[in-house]
Parts: structure tokens; sequence; C-alpha cells
């Protein structure tokens, strides 16, 4: 989620491990968003790393590996990580999440003429020995903007670029504002200089792409073709050398790395079920454990042997409504008319009754906070801390649903809708594991105690891709669902929740937001006092109109052996994370 994840917009995934039935816990009310907990984000141990060792890691999630090793395809959190350790971003970012010089490539903002330049720095090789040229700078954005790209990379910054949308629509073949200077160095010129031209996770790209690799493959094959799947050519510190089914990779030191030669003989990351992660953290089977469950940090926070570091995650939980649907043929998102969450108090309402304060502390052991905005906490000067948000009310969610017509008529305890029906909201939610089935059930015992009927769609948690899939359909055994962000280093709003962009699967739309949107995307959002300005209008304006409710934001906790040098999950670190990392003893 860091810098593989950085220069794109990051796929849905549910963020929830394993634990025990929330059972007549106190209920808490809070106006503030506080952190509780304090992680460095680097490894504290030193030393000198010996070689010929492998670091092995354990990535905890009921999630899928699909096997999709390209930032350009993948979809999930788990594709993501795994691809990690051999794919590279091409600059640094600072302490606000912006691009900066140092890394693989170097960057040159220019204001007044509306375009960038990016330089490869020598040396840069990809792991077959060919070397990363200007062609392979420009190549992920003409598959992303291709007429049969199927991904979701394709958004409104994507757009900005001068060219873009003619070469989208197939009416060019070459994206005129894609400039090759020379072998080493691409110009991108954009009709509007906007904030997300700065950021990552923005309009700018940030890896490289292998062209010659892919020669010969038409756009609409790739993400299933070799080299998305079983051989991807990366120029990172390792490489992707063996795949070993859905649960594990390995990876070899790249030969060909630009940096300091990595001191590792092999990594090798393997997927574990949520329910196995303490246990084998206990038994110290791997050296690196990553999304250890929450709800179970009592019994992992102080195994012997290990460090535990963390920071807050560019992430959050959320629920969110079916409001519409995505029309293919305008290829925007379209409001349906009276539809069954259709009223906006009867969203307030639904948010009003959970008691995320308590969640966040008693399901999560505080390793998450209760969330106030969809702007997550680490864009500083965006997020507004002091805004309240949904807090736990339950009288007046009670108050909302009365105002809206949703009255107990038969006085059974349960509401009928504003025409006296029987009305009962289908809430889908992701398998993953205990605390998964926890969450829904305290979420529908609490929307329980002020009158509303709210029962799980399919009578059941929802296996990951079938989710994933029921939301891009926008299947209408759907009502509401409970799901998480991984935002990236981007603050814009628009690639979650813009009229043209496929992610927003609320399909919430409006005039008012779509003026926000644009503002927010706008060159007057430059100026930092202006963009604070824009932020906090669009945060006030979310939670008036409670299209998608913020539930918690999410720590990274990560247990690291204390063999373990040089491992950083900090933002702003200047290197790949595995690229100096390595252990200082033969066992753990």
């Amino acid at each position: 989620m860091k810098k593989m994840l950085i220069g794109n917009l990051v796929a849905i995934s549910v963020l929830f491990a394993g634990c025990d039935e929330i059972q007549n816990v106190p209920t808490t009310q809070s106006t503030t968003v506080e952190q509780s907990t304090d992680f460095q984000p680097k490894v504290s141990a030193t030393g000198q790393p010996i070689d010929d060792q492998t670091l092995k890691i354990a990535q905890a999630s009921e999630g899928e590996f699909t096997g999709i090793l390209s930032s350009v395809f993948s979809q999930n959190t788990v594709d993501s990580q795994f691809f990690e350790p051999a794919n590279e971003s091409l600059f640094y970012y600072d302490e606000n999440l912006r691009l900066i010089d140092g890394g693989a490539a170097s960057i040159d903002f220019d204001e007044k003429e509306k375009q960038v330049r990016i330089t490869l720095r020598d040396r840069i090789t990809w792991n077959d020995g060919t070397k990363v040229t200007a062609d392979d700078l420009i190549f992920p954005y003409e598959v992303i903007g291709h007429p049969d790209y199927q991904g979701v990379r394709y958004d409104a910054s994507k757009q900005n670029i001068v060219g873009m949308e003619e070469y989208h629509a197939g009416k060019a073949s070459t994206i005129s504002g894609i400039e090759k200077v020379n072998d080493k160095e691409i110009r991108i010129r954009f009709k509007e200089m906007t904030p997300a031209i700065l950021q990552g996770g923005g309009s700018i790209w940030s890896d490289a792409m292998p062209k010659h690799v892919f020669e010969g493959i038409p756009v609409k094959e790739m993400a299933t073709s070799d080299p998305v799947r079983k051989q991807p050519i990366t120029f990172g510190p390792y490489y992707v050398s063996k795949i070993n089914g859905k649960n594990s990779v390995e990876y070899a030191p790249n030969p060909y790395y630009y940096g300091e030669k990595p001191s590792l003989a092999k990594i090798v990351m393997t997927k574990i079920p949520v329910s196995e992660a303490v246990p084998s953290l206990q038994a110290k089977e791997h050296d690196i454990y990553m999304d250890m469950p929450a709800a179970e940090y009592s019994s992992w926070q102080s195994v012997d042997g290990y460090e535990n570091i963390g920071q807050p995650r560019t992430a959050y939980n959320y629920l969110g409504f079916r409001l519409g649907h995505w029309d293919e043929n305008k290829k925007k998102n379209v409001m349906d008319v009276n539809i069954k969450m259709g009223d906006k108090r009867l969203r307030q309402a639904i948010g009003y009754a959970i008691d995320n304060e308590t969640i966040a502390k008693r399901l999560y052991n505080g390793l998450q906070i209760r969330a106030n905005s969809l702007i997550v906490p680490a864009f500083t000067t965006l997020h507004d801390a002091n805004f309240t948000g949904f807090d736990y009310n339950p009288t007046k969610a009670k108050d909302l649903l009365d105002e809206a017509g949703y009255k107990d008529i038969d006085e059974d305890g349960v509401r009928e809708d504003p025409e006296g029906k029987p009305f009962t909201i289908q809430f889908a939610v992701r398998e993953g594991g205990d605390t998964a089935e926890a969450l829904a059930n305290f979420y529908i015992q609490q929307w329980e105690k002020v009158g509303l009927d709210v029962r799980l769609a399919t009578g059941k948690l929802i296996e990951a891709r079938t989710f994933s899939e029921m939301l891009n359909n926008n299947d209408e055994r759907i009502d509401m669902y409970s799901a998480g962000w991984s935002t990236g280093y981007n603050p814009d709003q628009t690639n979650f929740f813009g009229e043209t962009n496929r992610f927003n699967y609320t399909h919430f739309v409006s005039k008012e937001n779509n003026q926000l949107l644009a503002a927010m995307s706008s060159s007057q959002a430059l100026n930092e006092k202006n963009a604070k300005e824009i932020y906090q209008k669009w945060q006030q304006y979310a939670f008036d109109q409670a299209f998608a409710i913020p539930t918690t934001y999410i720590y990274q906790v990560y247990p690291v052996s204390e063999r373990v040098i040089n491992y950083n999950l900090s933002y702003t670190a200047t290197q790949n994370r595995y690229a100096t990392v390595g252990v200082i003893k033969e066992k753990r």
C-alpha cells in the first residue's frame, strides 16, 4: 500500500480480521478524533546483514491473491503487497505525500507551462537485462488510456492529460500531450495544472511498464498474460522468481538493480488465513507479519523476539449505499429515482445509530479509531480533526427516521416505510474471519434498536471475489454495504465519488458534488488555504448527503523479528522498503 500503490488508485478492499463477538460493550461518545497508539515506522535493530539468508513474510488475509502482479491491472491490496518486493516507484514522497526527486527518476514541475518533465536516472534496468527507457514511462499511459483497457485506472486525473480523451475514444493513435524528449526523458502536458499532478496517486503514473515484454499482446488480453500473471519484469531490488499457486511468491535479488546490491538470497511471501496468524507468530514461523488481526492484539502485541512497528494507514472503512447505477453507454454514474436508500435522512439515521467509538476500542483494541470524515488524517492540512461527523446518537437517529416517515405503524418494534409497507434493508458484508461476522451482527443489532430491519444480503457473509463482482455489477440484492478504501497518496475524492469514475460504487451524483470535486481538482486548490476551504466544504457536504459514512481509520501494525534490519514502513522512506532489508542472525 506504499510505494507500490501510491502512484495508483487502490482497488476496494475490506480490511477486517478475526475477533470475538461484541457483547454488552459500553457505549461512548466523542466529538473529536484522537490517535491512541504510537508506533515507530522503522525497526530499531541495527548491524551488518549476513549473507545467503531467506526473509519470510506472512500476509494475513481472507482476501484472495489473484496473481495480478501489475500496478496497471491490480484491483486488490493482497495482489499489490505481493508485488512490492519486485516493483519500485519512480519517485520519492515528502511529508505532504507529494512527488519529489530522488528515486529512479527525477521530476520537474512547470506550473506556468502546465507541464511536467520526467527523467530517468542512470542504470535503471529491468531484471531481464533490458534498459528502462522513455518508452517504458509512456507505455502505462498508453495502456490505461487505450479503448480496450478493462482495468480501473482510467480516471479524471488521466483525462487531464492533453490528448488523452481523444486517444481513449479511438480518435487518435497517440496521446498528443505526452512527448518523448529522448531515450531517458518525457514531457507531459496538462489541460490544467491541478493538485493531483503534484500528489502521489494522481495524474502522474509512478511506475514504469516494460513495453518490450508486452509487444504483440492486445491490451484487452494483457491482464491475463504471462508478463502479468507468471513472469513479471521489474526493476526493483528483487524479481519474482517463482509463484507457488495462490498463496506464495518467491523473489530473488535483481542482478541489474541500480541501487545497493540486495543482501538476501531470497524473500518468500505467503498468504495465511487470519485464523492462523497468531499461532504462526507465536511459533515464529515468519520474520514479518502483515495485517495481523487487530481484534486479537492482546495475544500478539508482546511476542518474544518481535518488535511492533506501524503507522496510520491512508485508509478507512465505511458504509456505502446503492443509490444508482453505472451507465455503460454514457460512461458515467446515474442516480436512480425512488431507490430504496434515496432519502438522505434514512442514511443519516443509519450513521448516527452505530457506535464506532466502541467498535474501534473494543473490537480493534485501539488499532483503529473512529472516523469523522472521508478525508484521512494522513492529509494533515486537509483533514479536519475537529469535525464531529457521525457520532453515536440513537435518539437523533430515531428522530430522523420519524421525520422521514419511517414509523412503526403496527407497534412490533420494526419501522415500515413512508407508505406503510414492510421495510427491510439488505446489507452486504465481505467474509473476513470472526471480526467481519461480529461487526456485521453488532451493526445489525444497533440498527434494530432504532427500529430498522437490516439483514445480510444473500443471507450470509459474501466471499471476497463475489463481493467485488456484486459491487462492480451494481447487484440489486445490495441496498447497503460495508467496505474499505486504501486511498493512496492523493486526497482528491473525484476518483472515489466522481460522476465518471467506476470506483464510485454508491453511484451518488449531484450538481453540487460535481462542482466541489471540480474545485478540488482545479488549479485554485494549488493554494493551500483554498484547498483547505474546498475540502472542508466537501467534507460537510458529504456528511450532509451521507452517500458514504466513514466508520473507522486504520493503523498498520507489523510484528517484525528482531533479527531484521532496515525495514521501514514510512510514507517518506527514500527507497523501496526491501532494497536494503537484511537479517543479522541466522534464526528467529
